[in-house]
């Protein structure tokens, strides 16, 4: 079964099922046990023993991500329990005056922090969360903002921790700086950059179609009801903790603020920028999991120091309030801890999907032409199928590299461009990848609602891209392939746009004949 069409299935069986059933837990472990009884020849035994091998294995690989989970939580409930989340709602209510200004405002945080798309889903959720409630904007259209603006952000942003995976994912010995050919790829990532033109275009215009326009519908009247059962539920946690809200907008600034400066301050310090090596080779050499971990900490201790002398918070409060942190992360980390062990049976230690997608790229002697728009589809495919954008690009750029090192130039470039705009659009469209677990968890939205209604947001982006990669290929000039791309996206809204208004304007007249 090994490099073999068999080693899709279990992630399409996994996806399928979530799809259909909603239950995500359940049709992820049915994907891994049907993973493991293709690897173990159907023996039922072996087979269990293999999926609990590799989810210890994945899980403790993955150990320092869970850990920052654990600590965020911990940050954002301090924050809620403080009062300081409230206190931030109020003052944005004031400062926000418009539905649109809410989802402009979240966009722009998603924007700002770039440093970590783990990091950007979770912050953004939970600083924002209040504020589009406020304006009844519902949980999906918020996850999708916040997923809109992680990964795409990220992976254009030269400092990040994307940056560094792509970079590292050059095969040794090659004579390609991988940070220049990442900077190079920049104004190539049409899925990254349309993708947020997108968010712009739709906020602008104030409309949503498909499954998000009847979500956007259907969560309007009970996000009231919703808001007033936060706050009774916060009253009840008040009662809990046994003292008063006292916290101030600072109150939340300030760990946030703390939490970027001390993440950027860790993945430079363990990039080795103290050890005389540069800015941006000490990004592109730090430990990012480790260091989102000490800045989490740093932040903890920060938040202590800041809430526990001016009695925003008694000793008690904060420490009973750390426990229910962890618990509110724990959804999350299931669904991770099954995703990294599908992704765990799929790897080249088990079923080797990416060598059997591997091989099949170099048994098919393209036309360097048509490379750009067929490695996109191979690695939405692939990213989509494994829920894993950097596993993706780490399996497909040295296959790239191979192939063109020898003459490299615009085919080069516009081909590794391709592959990280696929496999960021197929970890946006897939039910098992860790950024779109979070982006819902952020938002604290249904994780299958907010896959299907973010679905033919980005696949209509994709469609762009996919037109403007076959350009791009064949006039041999990635900025032709951009412009297209950007008028392929601007007529489809505007068609759309224009079809949901001549939609509302029949309904209004129905129900006036009606009335």
């Amino acid at each position: 079964m090994i490099q073999t069409a068999w080693a899709l299935l279990p992630p399409i069986i996994a996806i399928v099922l979530a799809l259909i059933t909603k239950e995500v837990y359940v049709s992820l472990f049915i994907g891994i046990l049907t993973g493991a009884l293709l690897f173990t020849g159907f023996q039922i035994v072996p087979a269990l023993e293999t999926t609990f091998t590799v989810m210890a294995d994945r899980v403790y690989s993955n150990l320092n991500i869970v850990v920052f989970l654990v600590l965020l939580g911990m940050i954002v409930a301090l924050m809620n329990h403080s009062g300081a989340s409230r206190a931030y709602g109020e003052w944005a209510s004031k400062s926000i005056r418009s539905k649109r200004g809410a989802l402009y405002s979240t966009m722009a945080l998603g924007v700002l922090i770039f440093v970590d798309d783990y990091f950007n889903c979770l912050t953004v959720g939970t600083v924002m969360r209040p504020v589009t409630d406020r304006y009844q904007i519902s949980r999906a259209k918020l996850a999708y903002i916040i997923d809109a603006t992680a990964a795409p952000v990220c992976i254009i942003a030269p400092i990040s921790s994307w940056a560094a995976a792509v970079g590292s994912s050059l095969p040794e010995g090659s004579s390609i700086d991988g940070f220049t050919l990442f900077l190079s790829t920049i104004p190539f990532n049409y899925y990254a950059l349309l993708t947020i033109a997108m968010v712009i275009i739709i906020v602008a215009l104030n409309f949503d179609f498909g499954p998000m326009k009847n979500a956007d519908k259907m969560e309007v009247s009970p996000a009231l009801k919703a808001e007033e059962a936060a706050e009774a539920e916060e009253e009840v946690v008040d009662r809990r903790l046994a003292g008063q809200k006292k916290g101030q907008v600072k109150d939340l600034l300030i760990p946030i603020l703390t939490l970027i400066g001390a993440c950027i301050f860790f993945m430079l310090q363990t990039g080795g920028i103290f050890e005389g090596v540069g800015v941006i080779d000490a990004f592109a050499g730090c430990d990012s999991a480790l260091s989102l971990v000490l800045g989490s900490v740093t932040t903890i201790l920060v938040t202590f120091l800041l809430y526990i002398p001016r009695g925003v918070m008694s000793a008690r409060q904060f420490a009973q309030a750390l426990p229910d942190g962890f618990k509110a992360m724990v959804p999350a980390i299931l669904i991770l801890t099954f995703a990294w062990t599908l992704s765990g049976v799929c790897s080249t230690d088990y079923l080797d999907a990416g060598g059997f997608v591997s091989q099949l790229v170099r048994d098919n002697e393209l036309a360097n032409t048509i490379l750009p728009p067929a490695f996109f589809l191979i690695a939405m495919g692939l990213a989509f199928a494994t829920g894993t954008s950097w596993g993706t690009f780490g399996i497909l750029i040295p296959i790239a590299i191979a192939v063109f090192e020898p003459t490299g130039g615009t085919i080069m470039t516009l081909t590794v461009a391709a592959i990280l705009a696929g496999a960021v659009c197929g970890d946006h469209i897939s039910p098992i990848s860790d950024t779109t677990i979070l982006a819902s968890t952020g938002a604290d939205c249904s994780h299958i609602v907010h896959v299907s209604t973010q679905m033919p947001y980005a696949l209509l982006v994709a469609a762009c891209c996919t037109g403007a990669y076959i350009l791009a290929g064949l006039v041999d000039n990635g900025w032709v392939g951009l412009a297209a791309a950007f008028a392929a996206l601007i007529i489809w809204l505007l068609v759309l746009y224009r079809r949901s208004r001549t939609d509302g304007s029949r309904q209004g007249r129905h129900y006036r004949w009606t009335a």
